[in-house]
């Protein structure tokens, strides 16, 4: 074998070394790959108020709380990783190998479904519409030929983009600017996910909710496509908490109020 064919061999085991990841036991014993040695890497697309989001150095939330029960099941630590929203619901992050789990109150959906597997549901959302306090906008009809803020790649952008007829529709790359883009009057009011959008009115009452579409969205934790094993683990965590009652904590912590079904 030639220098440069040798070298160009121990290129390619030590590219294939540093994509292959590490194992670790589920509770009944099966083996689940992880990104890194002791860590359950969770990708999300930071702030997402109250699911996930930064205080002080460290990033909380009712997703996180979620995942750190799976990542204590498998007697490991949760690492979060911060990166766009369209590459977590497309796939790609986990398909890079970027993280084990996406955790990003992300709505399941047939078109998500395509590039990577969903957890059981573990939280019922809708979409509702946020307005200053002065404004009395609650339809898409008195929208119309105003300006409505969406985040793209969400269900919201898509809601609005179907729904709205003779409205100006105005993509934001994530929430926190498309709620500054409704507070300094940049757009008429934006849409976003109910759960977001009344934990952000609460810290902001010069703004409000007006309304909310019944488009009776689950969100789920994503693997990558064909990672049974994980996704298993991941279920029977959901199953778990639920049974046991520390969903209702989780929940009541972050919410105020335990879930409807609980209630």
């Amino acid at each position: 074998m030639s220098l440069l064919a040798a070298a160009a061999t121990f290129g390619l085991l030590a590219a294939t070394t540093a994509c292959t990841s590490t194992k670790t036991s589920a509770g009944d014993g099966t083996e689940i790959s992880l990104v890194k040695a002791g860590k359950l890497t969770t990708c999300t697309h930071l702030p997402y108020s109250p699911f996930q989001f930064k205080k002080g150095n460290q990033i909380v939330g009712f997703d996180v709380d979620l995942v750190d029960a799976v990542a204590k099941e498998l007697d490991v630590e949760q690492e979060i990783v911060d990166t766009p929203f369209e590459g977590i619901q497309s796939g790609q992050a986990l398909n890079a190998n970027k993280c084990d789990v996406a955790a990003a109150g992300m709505t399941i959906t047939d078109t998500r479904e395509e590039n990577l597997d969903f957890s059981d549901p573990y939280f019922e959302a809708t979409q509702a519409l946020l307005v200053k306090k002065e404004n009395d906008y609650a339809s898409m009809a008195d929208l119309k030929g105003k300006k409505l803020g969406v985040q793209q790649a969400t269900t919201g952008a898509k809601y609005g983009q179907d729904n709205g007829d003779g409205v100006e529709i105005v993509e934001f790359e994530d929430i926190a600017l498309l709620l500054t883009a409704v507070k300094t009057g940049q757009v008429d009011a934006a849409i976003h996910d109910n759960g977001a959008l009344f934990d952000y009115v609460k810290k902001n009452p010069k703004t409000k909710v007006t309304t909310e579409f019944d488009t009776g969205e689950q969100y789920g934790i994503g693997v990558q496509t064909g990672d049974d094993a994980l996704r298993k683990q991941v279920n029977d965590v959901i199953a778990k908490i639920k049974s046991d009652g520390t969903y209702d904590k989780i929940y009541k912590k972050w919410f105020g109020k335990a879930p409807e079904s609980a209630q």
